[in-house]
């Protein structure tokens, strides 16, 4: 079984950073759904930027990569708010 990477410190403030602009915007009346869809394409767009540059694209493989990344932030996301709903590990 391999061992889950602790995540960088440096991306907390970051991540609050994000969560504060999706608030603002749903204050706003933008509906959380459009906040949701938009933060998503966002990163989806910076992920593409990151990997391939302004000018190019993923391919198949490329695609699987990033959406493998997601999958482990959001199933390391999903340990930490279950820990801290259920702080016992029952149930």
């Amino acid at each position: 079984m391999s061992q889950q990477k602790k995540p960088d410190n440096r991306v907390e403030p970051l991540l609050k950073r994000f969560i504060d602009l999706a608030n603002q915007m749903r204050e706003e009346g933008v509906p959380v759904e459009l906040v949701n869809a938009g933060l998503m394409f966002a990163s989806c767009t910076y992920a593409t930027y990151f990997s391939a540059g302004n000018e190019g694209y993923l391919e198949q493989s490329g695609v699987e990569k990033v959406m493998e990344a997601y999958r482990r932030n959001l199933e390391s996301l999903q340990k930490v708010k279950k820990a801290q709903v259920n702080p016992d590990g029952k149930g």
